[in-house]
């Protein structure tokens, strides 16, 4: 099969680019030649690989690697609290903490903004539509989410995936206000989130570690938002407080080194989603968003944003 380049479309220009993915000769070994499977299978997916990949990215010298990943992937450094020679390793690079000024949060009422920065794609309809997205693969809500009430909650509603490259800021935010349930961790491998990969095996979502807690909001009723582990993630962190009442944007979380996904899944018709997302979803292009953008209103709120 064909490795394609991925190609997204940068939502402030509107022009379409080709993403940079770091180790992609790896990947195109992993997921396109016969002979990656076994590596993929036997280790790569296992826990121990990704808790061993932590800690190295946990060690001081692990520090020397963060000029040169800031160089090659031009990181605007000016956005973040610390300097280059202020993080203690590179994890703690990795999950730096932005200036408050750096992203700019819609606050306005009935309007859901993206958790973090990355590529969103959006399912119109999780239990139509998935099956066309995946080519023919089987997907499942119940095997996504290990719950069968919440999997008819959330039946005919919409999926935002929002995918974070490893170059990314990999802190994640609320995406709106409300009342926030405590998290509930969902076992599983450490197969990687990139395009390359969801697109060969979507099902990753189904098996791989996630992480699940519940918005309860006045706006979009109640968002199931979950947080997706890979290859050489060691850990998901979450940094809130269960039970309290969060507000948009207020931080909610991070990942440890590696490319990570962020999910919300809304109930069946709460929720408008933005033109430029949609039209680039139905064909089959990512756009390009950082946190606290736009992606969409509550139809409760429609008349609003008219």
């Amino acid at each position: 099969m064909e490795f394609k380049k991925i190609e997204y479309i940068d939502r402030k220009t509107g022009k379409t680019l080709i993403e940079k993915v770091p180790g992609e000769n790896f990947l195109k070994f992993l997921y396109y030649n016969p002979f990656g499977i076994l590596p993929l299978e036997a280790l790569v997916k296992r826990k121990f690989l990704s808790v061993l990949y932590g800690k190295k990215m946990d060690s001081e010298s692990s520090k020397k690697m963060i000029p040169n990943f800031v160089k090659e992937h031009s990181i605007n450094m000016e956005e973040f609290v610390k300097s280059i020679d202020e993080f203690t390793s590179f994890n703690d690079f990795f999950y730096r903490e932005l200036k408050p000024d750096s992203r700019v949060v819609d606050r306005r009422r009935g309007v859901l903004t993206s958790p973090a920065d990355g590529k969103v794609f959006v399912i119109e309809n999780v239990s139509k539509d998935t099956e066309f997205f995946v080519k023919g693969e089987k997907f499942y809500l119940e095997d996504f989410l290990k719950n069968k009430s919440l999997a008819k909650k959330y039946k005919n509603g919409m999926m935002f995936i929002i995918r974070l490259a490893p170059v990314d800021y990999h802190r994640f935010h609320f995406p709106a206000s409300g009342m926030i349930s405590k998290t509930k961790l969902i076992k599983g491998a450490y197969y990687s989130v990139s395009t390359h990969a969801i697109r060969k095996k979507f099902r990753i979502f189904c098996e791989n570690k996630r992480t699940l807690s519940t918005l309860f909001t006045d706006s979009f009723k109640d968002i199931c938002i979950l947080e997706i582990g890979a290859t050489m993630v060691g850990g998901i962190k979450q940094t809130y407080i269960p039970y309290t009442h969060v507000k948009k944007g207020d931080e909610k979380g991070y990942f440890y080194f590696g490319g990570s996904t962020v999910i919300l899944l809304l109930e069946k018709q709460s929720f408008r989603i933005d033109k430029d997302i949609l039209e680039n979803s139905r064909n089959g292009i990512e756009t390009k968003i950082s946190m606290g953008e736009r992606l969409g209103v509550s139809w409760r709120f429609r008349e609003e944003e008219d």
